[in-house]
């Protein structure tokens, strides 16, 4: 004998109560937020991008015979020179260069001379903004990531100017980096904004870097050739 009651199995119920379909990939990995699909594969589409130019940009770079790079790097360093005037009792990050970069070495280790306080960068891990450690010429140096030389002792700073070098940049002061995110996630982590110069060759000049809302613009990139103001 079977006992009458109602059936609440039937397939429409069960979808009434059904849990709803993962949104996981719906959720901004910063906000937290909801974004919609079309933006999903908006930045999909400008990641896929900036990978193809940065390989490009950094082969091209490369490219430059290193007599010619040498020469760009002087006139470089002269315009940073002309542009921040006096630095007496500033503290000035700048970076050991990798990959074709414009080689300021020399311009780093005189700013002591002029009265400023150098730094390096410093990553300390994965996905947290950057550390900037105090150098100055003399004092010891380890590899850091990517083997790049950075400070083993020197005390952590706030710089009041940054010089990033660029892969790219485009005429807003966009800067196309190696993809990482650090300098964006250090720039944001500011409680106070320094002055930001990015640094590169005027043939890595490209129309836009087509921005997202992580990107951070430069106050200004120099190159051998120019100034470019945002």
């Amino acid at each position: 004998m079977t006992k009458a009651g109602n059936d609440n199995t039937s397939p429409e119920s069960s979808r009434d109560y059904a849990s709803p379909p993962c949104l996981m990939h719906l959720v901004d990995p910063v906000s937290g937020a909801l974004v919609a699909e079309a933006d999903i594969q908006q930045r999909t589409d400008v990641e896929r991008w900036r990978r193809a130019e940065r390989e490009r940009l950094i082969a091209a770079r490369l490219a430059i015979p290193g007599e010619e790079r040498r020469a760009c790097s002087q006139r470089i360093a002269d315009r940073l020179h002309a542009v921040l005037g006096d630095i007496s009792g500033r503290i000035v990050s700048a970076y050991w260069p990798i990959r074709g970069e414009p080689d300021l070495r020399l311009w780093l280790e005189g700013l002591a001379e002029q009265g400023g306080v150098g730094a390096l960068p410093v990553v300390v891990r994965r996905h947290a903004p950057l550390a900037f450690r105090r150098w100055r010429p003399g004092e010891a140096l380890e590899p850091g990531v990517w083997n790049i030389p950075v400070p083993s002792h020197g005390s952590i700073v706030t710089p009041d100017i940054v010089i990033a070098p660029v892969v790219g940049f485009d005429r807003a002061c966009y800067r196309l980096g190696y993809g990482g995110g650090f300098f964006d996630r250090t720039l944001a982590a500011f409680s106070r904004r320094p002055r930001i110069i990015g640094v590169g060759y005027a043939p890595q000049e490209i129309g836009t870097i087509y921005p997202q809302a992580h990107d951070v613009p430069m106050d200004m990139i120099v190159t051998e050739a120019g100034i470019v103001v945002r």
